[in-house]
């Protein structure tokens, strides 16, 4: 059996806030728009994955998440920036929802020197709504097109 070597590692969020889902869409020169849910890397600074979701989601969103709960984790071929060390990407995607947003508290790379634009959209957390949007990474597309009543019921009170 052969283990390719994890390089980099995200943490996402499938952020909630009553019936819509929370997404960016990022518009690039020369690329079709696409959106993304918010969510970044993470840093040695982070001491978990999930520190690295709050983290990213306040930089990104200027917002505070509750109810914070693994559901998908995407694993892909990356080789990293100049050549760097070839492997996998594995994104750790999280159901959560919104305790609050600022968006004059955003920050970071993608708000201080930003390639392209990041607007912050709300659709419709149904299937009708994630078909509205191109949303990466595909796997997440169809992951929640398929578990949507799935994905809600991960905040049920009876899971303990």
């Amino acid at each position: 059996m052969t283990v390719r070597p994890v390089v980099k590692r995200t943490a996402r969020a499938v952020l909630l806030d009553g019936d819509d889902l929370i997404l960016i869409k990022r518009t690039k020169p020369g690329v079709d728009p696409y959106w993304v849910t918010p969510g970044g890397g993470v840093e040695p600074e982070d001491a978990t994955v999930v520190d690295a979701l709050h983290r990213e989601v306040h930089e990104e969103l200027g917002a505070k998440i509750i109810d914070v709960v693994p559901c998908f984790v995407d694993t892909v071929e990356h080789i990293g920036e100049d050549g760097g060390a070839t492997g996998v990407k594995v994104q750790h995607f999280f159901v959560c929802r919104l305790e609050s947003m600022d968006e004059a508290h955003r920050h970071g790379p993608e708000v201080e020197d930003p390639c392209g634009e990041y607007e912050i959209v709300r659709v419709p957390f149904t299937r009708v709504g994630i078909a509205s949007v191109h949303l990466v990474p595909l796997s997440l597309r169809h992951y929640l097109d398929g578990n949507i009543e799935g994905v809600r019921a991960m905040h049920a009170p009876d899971l303990g």
